[in-house]
């Protein structure tokens, strides 16, 4: 009977997909932006070497030059596992997948990175519906032969750069009395005001993020502004305590959640690859909202007001002054 079961990071840690690697009897597909965890490589070059049908896609180096899969890229190559770069139709796959025997899907927010099963929340969907499995791997064949994907309209998935910004507006629409949003980035203006719309018809918004300090240099005012707008429209932004947060995940009214690699940014829903499924199942949901709540409980506050960004980007003040229209020498508005 098909199925769905969710991985929690790091409480799961990487044992359900190693687990997974090593039961491999016919084929592995892998499609990963970062791949840098040696028990994983091993993992596949083991099933590699035991004749199962391995071929891995992986995130090609940056426009600086950088490069963060080299090593792993080098020793799957030197153990004879195919290899190739991502799709240059994009510029970044930021997808992370695996399909075991063209049986069973995992779709991850997770980089198969050490950090990400040990430090970070993260969260997978594995699914063995075979609608689902056979739209991650028909995307996994056009990618590594460099052909066009089309999900089409009636697609089970949520892709991008195809149904992405669609298919989770129309979550958020859907939702009546509560949402939860665990996300790195709060970007998109349509995302935003939805979320707004949610918020004004009474949806009780909990929102998760990063703190302003985490952000790279020059993203501030992207990273910061879509956040402030939620938090003056009276959602509650928080940042989890004790974890570092990389998960993209929603979960509405209790009883439907989105769980994938998607960042709620333009560059994710216009340029990237990305993929995020959308789950329903008592046993999935339930442990989802109970993580949830639980990150919540453990979180506290994003201090968005003036003086707070620039209590967090002490080191930054500049720049934060300059990106974000800050005069340190005027009252402050005080967050709400």
């Amino acid at each position: 009977m098909a199925d769905r079961t969710l991985l929690v990071m790091p409480e799961d840690t990487g044992r359900p997909i190693l687990d997974a690697l090593a039961s491999a009897r016919k084929s592995i597909l892998v499609k990963m932006f970062l791949f840098t965890d040696p028990d994983l490589v091993a993992a596949t070059i083991d099933a590699h070497r035991r004749g199962v049908k391995v071929r891995v896609l992986l995130n090609a180096a940056r426009r600086s030059g950088e490069d963060d899969n080299a090593d792993s890229r080098e020793k799957l190559l030197a153990a004879g596992v195919h290899v190739k770069d991502a799709n240059p139709a994009f510029e970044l796959t930021h997808e992370k997948s695996m399909v075991v025997d063209g049986a069973t899907a995992f779709v991850m927010s997770l980089n198969w990175d050490p950090k990400n099963l040990t430090q970070t929340r993260d969260y997978a969907v594995t699914t063995s519906h075979g609608h689902e499995v056979d739209e991650v791997v028909a995307c996994f064949e056009a990618d590594w032969h460099r052909k066009p994907f089309a999900p089409g309209e009636t697609a089970h998935l949520i892709w991008c750069n195809a149904n992405g910004r669609e298919r989770i507006a129309r979550f958020i629409d859907g939702a009546r009395e509560s949402l939860h949003v665990q996300n790195e980035r709060y970007q998109d203006e349509v995302i935003i005001e939805r979320l707004v719309r949610a918020r004004e018809r009474g949806v009780k918004i909990h929102v998760m993020a990063k703190p302003a300090h985490t952000l790279k240099k020059g993203k501030l005012l992207e990273g910061v502004g879509g956040l402030r707008i939620l938090q003056d429209v009276g959602v509650k932004v928080h940042k989890v305590k004790g974890l570092k947060l990389h998960a993209k995940t929603m979960l509405a009214d209790g009883v439907r959640g989105i769980i994938g690699s998607i960042n709620l940014a333009p560059g994710s829903f216009d340029h990237r690859r990305e993929l995020a499924i959308e789950v329903h199942e008592d046993g999935v949901v339930d442990r989802l909202r109970h993580v949830l709540h639980h990150d919540w409980e453990h979180s506290h506050p994003l201090d968005l007001s003036d003086e707070g960004l620039l209590a967090d980007l002490a080191d930054r003040e500049e720049e934060a002054e300059q990106q974000l229209a800050i005069e340190p020498a005027r009252g402050h508005r005080k967050t709400k």
